[in-house]
């Protein structure tokens, strides 16, 4: 047996939820420097969860590291849930300096510079606040023969999204999402989707995944009850999905669907479904009608620590 040339630590962390196994788990390696990318690919594949972050330097002297994400196929430039638990799982290591109550730092990744904000309480980190891009309203989806093609891919009635009058719409924050009203919790739930049938409605939309969300909730803190299908990815159903969840508060706010102020909260409760109840707290920031400013956040577990040796 031939001795490993390298040691690399890594963690788990549960992220969007105060519980072990709950949440949507992400692998982080805080020593990335002089990996290759063919190792990152690998190291991601190896872990086989949604989203494993490699921390590097930072090329930008503003931030204090940059991220890359990687699925187990592909590298995506952002993500939410990957960046809300890497720097939970930093500040917990003392990689940097805590200060209560909120640390703040500014973090690089593809598609730029982010403020990220640690929410720290007896000198441990309580909750981590991410800030999105400004939201675009991509595409309403008017055509009835793609309402319908959506219904069928969802496996539930054409009129359990049309009778919301809500429109399906592509939103981003960063990544594009499909947004899909539904009516009912009960329809939410019945949900079977095709996978293929996702994968091909979001290409076609140039999206990378479709949530499904409904008014009606299981828990009475919520605002809303979302499903997320990521089929692009190879992800049949994420139990918490931080940029759709931006991508969600925008759409919530631009159609009215929660009482609007220059500050609107909405509390998203997904995962249910697979049994990985997640909560997130989205932030809308909104003034003279137009949105300014998103923010998600929420709060994390750590769950597992050891070594890769290759």
């Amino acid at each position: 047996m031939t001795t490993p040339a390298r040691r690399l630590r890594f963690y788990k962390a549960d992220v969007f939820t105060d519980q072990p196994f709950s949440g949507n788990p992400v692998a982080v390696i805080p020593d990335a420097e002089g990996l290759t990318d063919r190792e990152f690919q690998q190291i991601a594949r190896e872990m086989n969860l949604s989203e494993t972050v490699f921390v590097l330097p930072p090329t930008d002297p503003a931030a204090i590291a940059k991220l890359r994400i990687f699925t187990p196929t592909q590298e995506i430039p952002f993500a939410g849930h990957p960046v809300i638990g890497t720097f939970f799982v930093l500040g917990t290591l003392r990689k940097f300096p805590l200060r209560e109550s909120v640390t703040r730092f500014m973090f690089e990744c593809h598609i730029g510079l982010f403020p990220i904000e640690l929410h720290v309480v007896g000198n441990r980190v309580a909750w981590v606040i991410m800030s999105q891009t400004k939201p675009q309203f991509l595409e309403t989806v008017t055509d009835m023969r793609w309402i319908y093609e959506i219904s069928q891919m969802l496996q539930v009635n054409k009129t359990a999204i049309t009778d919301t009058r809500l429109p399906v719409e592509v939103v981003s924050t960063g990544l594009p999402v499909v947004i899909v009203p539904v009516r009912t919790l009960t329809a939410v739930k019945s949900i079977r989707a095709d996978p293929t049938g996702t994968k091909e409605i979001c290409e076609k939309l140039g999206a990378y995944g479709l949530m499904v969300f409904t008014t009606m909730t299981v828990e009475d803190w919520a605002s809303v009850h979302a499903r997320m299908f990521v089929a692009s990815i190879g992800i049949a159903e994420d139990p918490a999905t931080g940029s759709a969840g931006g991508a969600l508060g925008a759409y919530l706010v631009k159609n009215g669907v929660v009482d609007v102020g220059p500050t609107t909260e909405v509390l998203v409760e997904q995962g249910y479904e697979i049994d990985r109840p997640s909560r997130l707290t989205v932030q809308v920031f909104s003034d003279d009608d137009a949105i300014q400013e998103i923010k998600v956040g929420g709060q994390a577990v750590m769950i597992a620590e050891g070594a890769l040796m290759f």
